[in-house]
C-alpha cells in the first residue's frame, strides 16, 4: 500500500457506485470512480451543487457515467424515496460510500424526524440508507460499503442515556459520537454480513485532516469563523483529493478487507497515503455496537434483510 494513489484503482467498468455528498471528499470519490469506469450516482440534498459536481466531472471526462440524485440524509422519507428511485433504475449496487455529513453546528439543531442533526445525518441517515439499499448490494458484484469516520471519533463515546444530546449539547463531543457510531456501524455491518452470508464487504475509512466544505456548511456558523477556518485549513490540512484516498482504497482495492479501517499513514493519521490502522478502542466494543444497531433499527424503523 506504499503511496497508494488513484492510479492504482482497478478498472471499474460494469460496476455501479453511490457516493453521498456533492463536494469535497464526495466529489473526489465520484471523480476517481468515474475515471476508472464506474457508473456513479452523486447523492445530495442540494440539486445545484449536485449539478455543478456532475458538470465538473464531465468537463474532465465527457464520457463519464455520472448523475445526480436527490437525497437528504436528515429526512428519513427522503432516504426511503431515494433508495426506491435507485431500485427502479437498477437491479444491483456494487459500491456504497457513506460520506456526507455535518460538523459542529454551534447550537443544537434537529432533523425533520426529531434527531439531533449530527447524529441524525452523519449516522442514522446512513444507517437507514444502507438498510434500504441492502437488497441491491446483495445482488452486486463483490459489493462494498465504505462508511467514512473521522479522527475526532477517538474522543467519542456512545451516550445511550442521551443519544440526541437533549440534556447537554457540546458541538465537538456530539460530532465525535456521530463519527464513532459510523465506525461502529462499519464494523458491525461487516460482522453481520459474514454471519448472514450477504457477501458484502464493509469497511471504515477516515480522511485525516483534509480541506473540505464540511465545517463551512454547518448551520449557524458565523462568517468570521468560516474565514478563520479557511485560513487554518489552507495552512495545516491536506487536499480533499489526498484525504479521499483511504476511502477509495477501501472501495476498490483487492487488498482491502472486510471489517478493516483505513486512514492516512502520516503522524497521528492526519495526512499521507492510505494504510490500514487500528480502529478506535471504543469502536471495537462489540456489545455496544450490537446495542447501538438494535436501537438504531427502532429509531429509524428499518430492517436489514
Amino acid at each position: 500500500m506504499t503511496k497508494w494513489t488513484t492510479e492504482k484503482i482497478p478498472p471499474q467498468q460494469g460496476r455501479s457506485a453511490i457516493v453521498t455528498g456533492t463536494g469535497g471528499l464526495a466529489y473526489e470519490d465520484a471523480l476517481a470512480l468515474a475515471r476508472a469506469g464506474a457508473s456513479v450516482v452523486i447523492a445530495g440534498r442540494n440539486p445545484e451543487k449536485g449539478a455543478d459536481a456532475v458538470a465538473a466531472i464531465k468537463a474532465v471526462m465527457p464520457e463519464a457515467q455520472v448523475r445526480f440524485a436527490l437525497l437528504d440524509l436528515a429526512k428519513l422519507a427522503s432516504v426511503a424515496e431515494f433508495a426506491a428511485q435507485i431500485a427502479r433504475e437498477q437491479d444491483s449496487l456494487d459500491i456504497l460510500i457513506n460520506n456526507a455529513g455535518v460538523m459542529t453546528p454551534p447550537q443544537r439543531f434537529e432533523t425533520s424526524d426529531g434527531f439531533e442533526l449530527q447524529f441524525g445525518t452523519n449516522y442514522l441517515g446512513h444507517f437507514a440508507l444502507t438498510a434500504h439499499l441492502l437488497p441491491l448490494l446483495k445482488a452486486g458484484k463483490k459489493p462494498r460499503v465504505v462508511t467514512v469516520g473521522s479522527i475526532a471519533s477517538r474522543r467519542g463515546a456512545i451516550n445511550f442515556d442521551d443519544l440526541q444530546a437533549e440534556r447537554g449539547y457540546r458541538p465537538m463531543q456530539v460530532y465525535a459520537q456521530s463519527k464513532l457510531a459510523c465506525e461502529m456501524f462499519a464494523l458491525e455491518l461487516g460482522r453481520r454480513s459474514e454471519a448472514a452470508g450477504w457477501g458484502i464487504q464493509s469497511m471504515g475509512a477516515h480522511p485525516g485532516l483534509s480541506r473540505t466544505g464540511l465545517l463551512y456548511n454547518a448551520p449557524g456558523r458565523p462568517r468570521l469563523a468560516i474565514f478563520v477556518l479557511r485560513r487554518l485549513f489552507r495552512l495545516m490540512f491536506q487536499s480533499a483529493a489526498q484525504g479521499a484516498l483511504p476511502t477509495l482504497f477501501a472501495a476498490t482495492d483487492p487488498a482491502a478487507r472486510n471489517g478493516a479501517y483505513y486512514g492516512p499513514d502520516g503522524f497521528g493519521g492526519a495526512r499521507g497515503f492510505p494504510t490500514a490502522e487500528k480502529s478506535p478502542v471504543r469502536a471495537l466494543d462489540t456489545a455496544v455496537a450490537a446495542r447501538l444497531w438494535e436501537e438504531s433499527l427502532q429509531l429509524v424503523n428499518v430492517t436489514f434483510a
